[in-house]
């Protein structure tokens, strides 16, 4: 049960790379224009503004289902993430607590300067 709900989650969340967000992109382009063409055409040819609009909300319908679901084919180059750092844990968690770091942290022997004027 718990690898069905997950499942679901996973599409649910809809999950896309950069890559698969390009296609989206292109594909939507590609897809409105070729709809509003040949509505166009054919209401022109028959002279009649209703297939011209009932082609133009068929072709955005179609560019709705092709583009909006989260489809395999656009997670097909996911991004690899660097692995998690070992933070050292505490045992406060009152708010502003910033999980055992403290401010600055990490930046220890940077100097940074704006303007001519060291930045603490």
């Amino acid at each position: 049960m718990d690898a069905l709900l997950e499942q679901a989650r996973s599409v649910w969340e809809g999950q896309i790379d950069y890559e698969g967000q390009r296609l989206v992109d292109t594909l939507s382009t590609l897809l409105l224009s070729a709809a509003g063409f040949l509505a166009f055409v054919v209401g022109f040819v028959t002279q009649n503004i209703q297939n011209t609009l009932w082609i133009g909300l068929g072709g955005t319908a179609l560019t709705f289902v092709v583009c909006v679901p989260p489809w395999p084919f656009y997670n097909r180059n996911p991004l690899q993430w660097l692995p998690a750092r070992n933070a050292p844990v505490s045992s406060s968690s009152a708010a502003g607590d910033y999980g055992g770091y403290t401010r600055g942290q990490g930046l220890e022997g940077i100097e940074i300067t704006v303007d001519g004027k060291k930045v603490q």
